[in-house]
């Protein structure tokens, strides 16, 4: 259970034993974006290349693309948990299972210190600056289009609106969606790149806030 909910729970139940006036009973989000099932409402098929939902789920059936590794994983290991995730472009699945991995390393004797700037993303000892590409300044174009789009296809009161404004909500929301994923992609390779690089790395802990 997420901590959030967690926490709504637990106090309600506090203001019931010191029977308070206003208990507040908790709210849940009634449009989430996923879902999780934990050993039951999910079926795998016996290739692990098909999961499908036995619970009454709309979407019914998932087709499974991973890595070789990953599939023998799934064959062979306890899935603990099933997430299903509704993203702008589609539906997924996420697996939750207890896995050993191991990355072989070679030790280099390199040492780096890193410091964040604004005007670039990284910079090392030596002066090496990397540039932050930008992706949301060179997709600030079809952000702009999309938009307004969406806007001219918006009328004011009225509930539901048309299907042609849920498309091009949708495909505004799968060009935010590209950009994040660009971001992500990007802040991942440096990171594995520098980590494969050199065995000892120092970077600064900034404060950004006092509490």
């Amino acid at each position: 259970m997420p901590f959030i909910a967690w926490t709504s729970i637990s106090s309600f139940y506090k203001r019931c034993k010191k029977q308070e006036k206003n208990i507040g009973y908790p709210k849940f989000k009634k449009h989430s974006r996923s879902v999780e099932y934990k050993v039951s409402g999910w079926k795998l098929s016996d290739d692990c290349k098909i999961i499908t939902f036995t619970d009454g789920f709309k979407i019914g059936s998932l087709s499974v693309f991973c890595n070789s590794s990953t599939r023998e994983d799934l064959h062979r290991l306890k899935i603990n948990r099933v997430r299903v995730v509704r993203k702008a472009d589609g539906y997924y699945a996420q697996f939750c299972f207890d896995a050993d991995r191991k990355e072989v390393g070679i030790y280099t004797g390199n040492v780096v210190g890193l410091d964040l700037g604004l005007k670039y993303f990284t910079k090392d000892q030596n002066d090496n600056a990397v540039i932050y590409p930008q992706f949301l300044r060179k997709s600030e174009g079809r952000l702009k289009k999309r938009s307004k789009r969406l806007s001219k296809k918006f009328l004011l009161g009225k509930k539901p609106q048309s299907n042609n404004y849920h498309k091009a909500r949708k495909r505004l929301g799968r060009v935010h969606l590209k950009i994040q994923r660009q971001r992500k992609d990007w802040a991942i390779k440096q990171a594995r790149c520098v980590v494969h690089s050199n065995d000892v790395i120092v970077y600064e802990d900034l404060k950004i806030a006092n509490p």
